[in-house]
């Protein structure tokens, strides 16, 4: 995992996510999930970049079943985008890396 991106779990959630005092975009992942994979390098590439006004999490729902489900995550990968500790956005599939920004960009 790149250095800019850091593992968030049920217990972590709400002190590094919902409270950052930075936007925070948190990619729900498994292992065993192919398209999950497929979008990690455009994730690392926006955390990489954007990492002095964004927060870039990854949580593995197979480990973490109560933010996932408190957040309905049905499917992933699904990345959810925090602000102020309010749920502001939802990407849910595949996604180009400027799709993502496009979407992440509003929030800076």
């Amino acid at each position: 995992m790149a250095a800019d991106i850091f593992n968030v779990t049920d217990t972590s959630f709400e002190e590094e996510i919902l409270k950052s005092p930075l936007p925070a975009l948190v990619d729900f992942w498994a292992a065993w999930c192919a398209p999950c994979l497929m979008i990690a390098p455009a994730v690392e590439e926006i955390a990489a970049d954007h990492h002095e006004k964004l927060k870039v999490a990854k949580m593995n729902v197979d480990e973490n079943m109560n933010i996932p489900a408190k957040y309905g995550i049905r499917g992933i990968p699904t990345l959810l985008l925090f602000k102020g500790g309010e749920l502001k956005e939802t990407i849910v599939g595949v996604q180009s890396k400027n799709r993502i920004l496009e979407v992440v960009s509003k929030h800076l």
